[in-house]
């Protein structure tokens, strides 16, 4: 019986699809950031601060205020969407309306900063680059807070350090190696990969990657939350 109540209530196959294009969204944004700006990372906080550190150790100016901007955003971004959150209930079968609004909200950034992006031809100046750095982590620190406040229907999709090493522990180490971990990981390697060769190739459209992801992962999302309300809508 108790296995029968975990598998209702796990998450289905298409959140777990949602999440891999929501970490692939996220790969391809880090791409922008680092390879596009000034060099540091969207989402990887631990990452910046460490960056930061480099950079105040080496006199670096534009390396601060680029670690300094990262952190800003992605606090900013995740304080946003935990006083939108707080208190609201969360299920274990779909993401909840309030979810896919702070995913909606993230998409809205996305597409203002590939457009600018863009219009630039790719090559922003420093004041258009510091918005774009400090929007790129906004968007990671409320695609974060959002899978946080998700609970049990989520799973980290901008920092993968703590997946990988429980992965190995409970996964490959206990005999009980699944396949959507892995599937997150290729989903990161590609996000990065695509937008890294349009930075080479087609600078212009490297920030489209990232928006066109999030938007699959939000259709996606949508496809148990919409059959819910089907049911809740149909006949008693």
């Amino acid at each position: 019986m108790e296995q029968q109540v975990q598998a209702k209530t796990a998450p289905g196959r298409s959140l777990r699809i949602a999440v891999v294009l929501l970490v692939a969204a996220s790969g391809a944004l880090e791409s922008v950031s680092f390879l596009g700006l000034d060099r540091v990372f969207a989402g990887v906080m631990t990452s910046n601060f460490a960056l930061l550190g480099m950079a105040v150790g080496r006199g670096e100016a534009v390396g601060v205020k680029a670690a300094v901007l990262a952190l800003a955003g992605f606090g900013v971004g995740a304080l946003v969407v935990a006083w939108c959150t707080r208190g609201r209930v969360t299920a274990a079968t779909h993401w909840p309306r309030h979810i896919m609004i702070v995913l909606g909200a993230e998409a809205v950034v996305l597409a203002v900063a590939a457009l600018v992006w863009g219009l630039t031809g790719g090559m922003p100046g420093t004041a258009t680059r510091d918005v774009l750095q400090f929007g790129a982590a906004l968007a990671m620190g409320a695609q974060s807070a959002a899978m946080v406040a998700a609970g049990e229907a989520s799973a980290p999709t901008t920092y993968l350090t703590g997946t990988l090493a429980t992965y190995i522990v409970k996964g490959i180490g206990a005999g009980r190696p699944g396949v959507w971990v892995p599937l997150r990981f290729i989903g990161l390697i590609a996000g990065a990969a695509v937008s890294a060769a349009l930075l080479k190739e087609a600078r212009a459209w490297a920030a489209l990657p990232p928006l066109i992801l999030l938007l699959c992962a939000i259709a996606t999302a949508w496809t148990p939350l919409a059959a819910r309300r089907r049911d809740s809508s149909g006949p008693s």
